[in-house]
């Protein structure tokens, strides 16, 4: 097809341009260049066609704030649960399926893949380990790991902040909170990378099946883990769901039943967006926020000058650069959306980092200020049903983490330049590969 023609076809296709002649063609989400940097086409998008259709993928971006917000906000037209979609399974998928049917588990639709009430019925159980007041009991661990790490390179002068922190804090935190081994976090960490790889990127079936491979250790792992549990429960959150049926007291094995055990499909579903969720979105937030303060050296100076500026950095930090860029729900009817004519079955992505960034929301939203009064209201954690139930934890971490940063490290720079595409290419999350930093040691 010309330029021209698919110019044309974009301009006649509700959400893939917009109604004028004067549309410019929106770029494709599978160059690596516009995911390491998209900000530039979400502005174009949320101007000429705000609900975008992907022609790769068949895919609905959804790109402005207030309309984010409503698709979020309606889980009887926009659901949570995959299996509604229209798209057929890709070879790829299909191929990864395969595996875990024939040796590992299929895993149920719990927590983030399902609907109320359903959805309120998991988010119950998982909500007892996430309680504001537990993350706060966690404070004195996340800072006294933080000084550690920061133990282990400080006499260096210089470290690669990815690998050497913003990685193991979180997966350590949460590896200890989910009883595993947490000297065993790399391998917690591929484990996550292999969960999430066919939301990531586009697989060949021989690059889906290795990944499922890699997936399938971690079922038997996490299975073996479930039995130890069911005999020998112990203060952590395996133990927690797998004694979910019990009263309160889930911790003793000699408490009142009052619901069903959940199966190990269940589990090995939640343990799967624990696991994720406790590695991939911490640890992208944390080389981000860092990142900025180095891009903005005059933001640094402010908070290290004022940290009652660290809560409100930490939201603007999430809002400019959201470390997940956005995440899927099924159309279950015909809808509009902007304009935008959405047909039954279509996957609908709200794009939470170009709704981040909208003017209509945000006033000068391309402007890292860690001032901003209203940067709390961003979407980085999600709205409504689906907020994200480990905000609490993260928060803290990030708090922790900024706080021993700047209290311990002078002088902060890059070490060297980063790469043309900092970013791992991701089709929901914002990775940075890796952030070389040198420092000066601080007098304490």
């Amino acid at each position: 097809m010309s330029d021209t023609a698919a110019d044309e076809q974009r301009r006649e296709t509700p959400g893939e341009g917009a109604a004028s002649g004067t549309a410019e063609p929106i770029g494709s989400f599978l160059d690596p260049a516009i995911q390491d940097d998209p900000f530039d086409t979400y502005a174009a998008m949320r101007e000429q066609c705000p609900v975008h259709r992907l022609p790769e993928n068949d895919l609905y971006m959804v790109t402005r704030f207030d309309d984010a917000k409503s698709v979020l906000t309606d889980p009887g037209t926009f659901s949570n649960d995959p299996r509604g979609t229209a798209r057929r399974a890709s070879e790829a998928s299909r191929a990864s399926a395969a595996v875990f049917a024939e040796r590992g588990w299929v895993r149920a639709q719990t927590l983030q893949r399902t609907d109320p009430p359903v959805h309120t019925h998991y988010r119950r159980l998982v909500s007892r380990a996430f309680t504001a007041k537990r993350m706060e009991s966690l404070v004195p661990r996340i800072d006294e790991l933080c000084h550690e790490l920061i133990d282990g390179f400080i006499d260096s002068g210089e470290c690669e902040f990815v690998a050497d922190f913003a990685l193991p804090l979180p997966g350590i935190i949460i590896c200890e909170q989910l009883g595993l081994d947490a000297s065993e976090y790399p391998t917690f960490k591929s484990w996550a990378d292999a969960m999430l790889a066919t939301a990531q990127k586009v697989l060949t079936p021989h690059e889906a099946v290795a990944y499922a491979e890699v997936e399938l250790e971690a079922q038997h792992h996490l299975a073996r883990e479930f039995a130890t549990r069911r005999a020998e429960p112990a203060d952590d959150i395996i133990s927690w769901l797998v004694h979910a049926h019990l009263d309160d007291d889930a911790s003793s094995i000699n408490s009142t039943a009052i619901d069903e055990p959940l199966t190990d499909e269940e589990l090995q579903d939640l343990l799967h967006q624990l696991v994720t969720g406790g590695f991939e979105t911490t640890t992208a937030a944390l080389g981000t926020g860092l990142w900025l303060l180095l891009r903005y050296p005059d933001q640094m100076v402010k908070l290290r000058a004022d940290r009652s500026l660290l809560n409100n950095f930490i939201d603007e930090s999430l809002r400019f650069d959201s470390p997940v860029a956005g995440l899927w729900r099924t159309a279950t009817c015909p809808a509009t959306v902007a304009g935008a004519e959405i047909p039954q079955g279509a996957s609908v992505m709200v794009r939470y980092a170009a709704a981040n960034r909208d003017p209509a929301k945000f006033d000068n939203p391309d402007t890292f200020d860690i001032e901003r009064p209203d940067a709390k209201d961003h979407l980085a954690f999600g709205w409504g049903n689906h907020f994200c139930v480990g905000a609490w934890l993260a928060r803290a971490e990030l708090r922790c983490a900024f706080t021993a940063l700047l209290d311990r490290l002078d002088d902060i720079e890059l070490s060297r330049p980063l790469d043309e595409l900092p970013h791992e290419f991701s089709f929901m999350l914002r990775p940075l590969r890796e952030l070389p930093i040198r420092f000066a040691a601080a007098r304490r």
